[in-house]
């Protein structure tokens, strides 16, 4: 016999809740890891990166909009473990340029897979979501010079100065 037709979306939700339960911990984990590696990170905020371009070392962002960045994406990490749900709150340009943003101030290079996972999205989001940013010019993508089998991305000239006006429009 076949299966009834109604019984295919609970067996989907059942499965998703099963996917769910198991990933909760996971994502608990990997957020309290990141508060940590944050916290160390705000503990020393202008270490020298060497193996980063000049250009980028001198275009980070301030210590105190680097600050604000890490928390925004912090909490929108958090509501969307809070809630269970990323795709309740999902805006991957947004999550990629802060993630972008923090990299940069960090003076850390991103790679497009990288950036992706940043946009918090499934990876074709997160890479449509980099080719839109890349076209308004707020991104650029670069072949990394010591492996050209990854491509980076990092924030333009004109993404670096539309996310700082934010942070300082928002800073309190």
């Amino acid at each position: 016999m076949g299966k009834i037709s109604g019984d295919t979306g609970a067996d989907a939700r059942d499965k998703q809740a099963s996917a769910a339960a198991l990933f909760h911990p996971l994502a608990e984990e990997l957020m309290a890891i990141a508060e940590r590696l944050r916290d160390a990170a705000e503990q020393y905020p202008d270490a020298a990166y060497p193996e980063q371009p000049a250009s980028v070392r001198s275009s980070r962002p301030g210590h105190s909009h680097l600050v604000l960045a890490r928390k925004i994406y912090a909490l929108r990490r958090k509501r969307a473990s809070i809630f269970g749900n990323p795709d309740l709150f999902g805006e991957p340009a947004w999550d990629i340029l802060l993630d972008l943003y923090i990299a940069q101030g960090e003076g850390k290079q991103v790679s497009v897979s990288s950036a992706c996972i940043g946009s918090a999205a499934p990876a074709t989001t997160g890479l449509r979501w980099l080719s839109v940013l890349a076209d308004q010019g707020l991104v650029v993508r670069e072949n990394d010079p010591e492996d050209h089998r990854r491509v980076l991305v990092r924030l333009t000239g004109a993404g670096l100065t539309a996310m700082d006006r934010f942070f300082e429009a928002v800073d309190f």
